[in-house]
């Protein structure tokens, strides 16, 4: 039975590169994929591009396709990744000019688009984002973008047209994956059984060393081996749809039948009625068997017919948030970061701010779970962090100017002060038809 094996080359924007380098390099890969975009990412990435329109697409893809292009060429892998953002063929021009610089041949570049739904953004004013109710029309010139998720169509189409390296901007993550599998099997997209399944193992591979014990490790409760040194996914998978999730033997971490499983359950709403712009996938008679020292087989699953309807992420600009943190030490620390807050509180009020929201945390006290501080008697150091959200700049800097003048004008001790303001672009979402998407592929050729 025919099978190929991809590879995870990184699992959010900011993911290390070493581990993709190894996989390319000693994983035996058909393809490698780098999953790299979230929802904020391309709202802001789609800022870059308004001011400069040859930006916008992933800011680490020049370093990361300086060091893969030329381990795939003499690996004869094949690269599909989401690292176009904003812009997926100013993308594909930086990737040609890097394979053009280190005298690479014979490789075709493609790059997809369609999922940039923001110059139809007036069909969609009487839209509500899924989140909060607002109405799309209230949010007026605010919105900085609109990407609908779209499917491996596109990925499916350029492999087929002999591309070596594929760019999407707002692809879903499983469909980076779901690509390869369509194309190399033959796969229909009126098959939702076997489109499930290929998604569900999109899914286990999308997040990198999610599945290999990032994220998972707990010392004493769950133990990672070398996390330091944490490997990322090789999937082989078959025609039929089964799959082996495993890594490279050199790596550390681990994969294991809670490592799968946990990932297999992260950010599922219904387990029976997975959404995604390919198929409805159907989590709920998965199984997974541990055939070996990391290797883990995964079968069953299966999908229904997909909705229609894509989920589209509107960017809005959404005011600014001002952040401060300051430190207090030895004996007493607790009580005065306690007066640090008063004081702020009563300069603030003195002044007629009123930001639209305001937050004061005592890191390592009580800022995850915002509870009262209980005994505090053997607290050696505390840290207070003031964050507020403001829809005026000016308002903002006045909130940092306070929280500066704790140095000498608050209590005894004060010290280690960062401040931050920045732009909040903010994300909701609504369902449009796949109808208004066009997708398109254009290619480049060395």
């Amino acid at each position: 039975m025919k099978s190929i094996k991809i590879g995870s080359g990184a699992g959010y924007s900011d993911d290390r590169l070493e581990p993709a380098l190894d996989i390319i390099r000693d994983g035996d890969v058909d393809y490698i994929v780098f999953e790299c975009l979230a929802e904020r990412t391309i709202a802001i990435a789609q800022q870059r591009k308004m001011k400069d329109s040859k930006q916008g697409y992933d800011s680490l893809l020049e370093y990361r396709m300086e060091q893969v292009l030329p381990l795939c060429v003499e690996n004869n892998v094949k690269i599909v990744t989401n690292m176009g953002a904003a812009n997926p063929k100013a993308a594909a021009e930086m990737v040609k000019q890097i394979a053009e610089k280190q005298g690479l041949h014979r490789l075709k570049i493609a790059a997809v688009t369609g999922d940039d739904v923001f110059p139809k953004i007036e069909r969609y004013q009487n839209e509500t984002l899924l989140e909060n109710g607002q109405q799309i029309q209230a949010l007026g010139e605010s919105i900085v973008s609109a990407n609908a998720y779209i499917g491996a169509a596109g990925i499916v189409q350029a492999l087929k047209a002999g591309a070596d390296i594929v760019i999407t901007g707002r692809a879903a993550d499983p469909s980076l994956f779901l690509g390869p599998m369509m194309y190399e099997f033959g796969w229909s997209f009126d098959d939702a059984e076997l489109i499930g399944k290929g998604t569900i193992g999109g899914h286990l591979m999308e997040c990198g060393a999610q599945i290999t014990g990032g994220y998972f490790a707990d010392p004493g409760y769950k133990e990672v081996p070398e996390l330091w040194n944490v490997g990322f996914p090789i999937m082989e998978v078959t025609e039929n749809g089964e799959y082996h999730i495993t890594k490279l033997a050199s790596a550390g971490g681990l994969v294991s039948l809670a490592t799968v499983k946990e990932q297999l359950l992260y950010e599922i709403h219904d387990p029976a009625n997975y959404l995604t712009p390919d198929v409805i996938a159907d989590f709920s008679n998965i199984q997974v068997e541990e055939v070996a020292k990391d290797v883990v087989k995964v079968f069953g699953g299966s999908g229904k017919p997909k909705t229609g309807l894509l989920k589209t992420s509107i960017g809005y600009k959404d005011g600014y948030i001002a952040e401060a943190e300051i430190s207090y030490g030895g004996a007493g620390s607790v009580e005065r970061a306690k007066l640090a807050k008063t004081i702020m509180e009563k300069r603030l009020a003195a002044q007629g701010i009123e930001p639209i929201e305001t937050r004061y945390d005592f890191i390592g006290l009580n800022s995850l779970y915002a509870n009262e501080v209980f005994d505090t008697q053997e607290v050696s150091e505390t840290r207070l962090r003031i964050a507020a959200r403001t829809e005026d700049e000016t308002v903002a800097n006045a909130i940092v100017r306070e929280a500066m003048s704790l140095y000498t004008n608050g209590p005894a001790g004060g010290g280690g002060i960062r401040s931050n303001i920045k732009e909040i672009v903010s994300i909701g979402s609504i369902l449009i038809p796949e109808a208004d998407t066009d997708i398109n592929v254009s290619y480049w050729e060395v």
